[in-house]
C-alpha cells in the first residue's frame, strides 16, 4: 500500500512539473474574448486617455516598466507599428507599471517613443487587466473586445499582422 501511494504522488508530481504553467504565461489570460476594462489615464502631455473614448477604433495597449528586459527589445518595433499606423486610426497606448517616472522618462526619450504613454502608479489598470509578469499588449477590436493578447517583447512580424488586419 506505501508503495502504490508513494508511487501515485511520484507521478502526480511528475504530471505537476510536466504541465505547469509559468504565471507570467497566464498574464490577461481571462480578459481574451471579453469587453476591454475601461480607464483612464493621465499621459505624458497630461492630457487624459479614456479607452471607452476610443471605442470604433482598433486599440493597442502595451503595459512595460524601464527593468524590463524583454520591453526594451519591443520599444522599437512598438514605436514602428505606431508610425505605420496611426495615420489609419490605429490606437497604441503604452502603459507604464511598477516603475519609477524618472526612469520611465529616460526610456521613452532613449527609445524615441512618440506614441502616447502614462504612468498606472496606483496598479489598478494592471490588476484589472490580470498582468502578472511584462510585457503584455493586448489587441482590441473596434467593438472593444480584447482579440488577443501577446505575452513576452512583441516582435514586427505579430504586430503587424494583428494591425493589418483590423484597420
Amino acid at each position: 500500500l506505501i508503495f502504490v501511494v508513494v508511487t501515485a504522488l511520484i507521478v502526480l508530481l511528475a504530471w505537476g512539473i510536466v504541465n505547469k504553467t509559468p504565471a507570467t504565461g497566464l498574464s490577461g489570460k481571462t480578459r481574451i474574448a471579453k469587453q476591454a476594462p475601461d480607464f483612464q489615464l493621465y499621459l505624458q502631455d497630461n492630457t487624459k486617455f479614456t479607452l471607452s473614448e476610443q471605442i470604433g477604433k482598433p486599440i493597442v495597449v502595451n503595459f512595460w516598466a524601464s527593468w524590463c528586459e524583454p520591453c526594451r527589445d519591443e520599444a522599437p518595433v512598438l514605436e514602428n507599428i505606431w508610425r505605420m499606423y496611426q495615420d489609419q486610426a490605429l490606437v497604441l497606448i503604452g502603459i507604464n507599471t511598477q516603475d519609477n517616472l524618472l526612469d520611465a522618462s529616460n526610456f521613452v526619450r532613449e527609445f524615441g517613443i512618440t506614441y502616447p504613454y502614462g504612468s498606472d502608479i496606483d496598479g489598478i489598470i494592471t490588476i484589472d487587466y490580470g498582468v502578472v509578469g511584462l510585457p503584455v499588449t493586448f489587441f482590441i477590436n473596434r467593438n472593444g473586445i480584447v482579440d488577443q493578447r501577446w505575452v513576452g517583447a512583441l516582435d514586427e512580424k505579430i504586430g503587424k499582422a494583428w494591425a493589418s488586419n483590423i484597420i
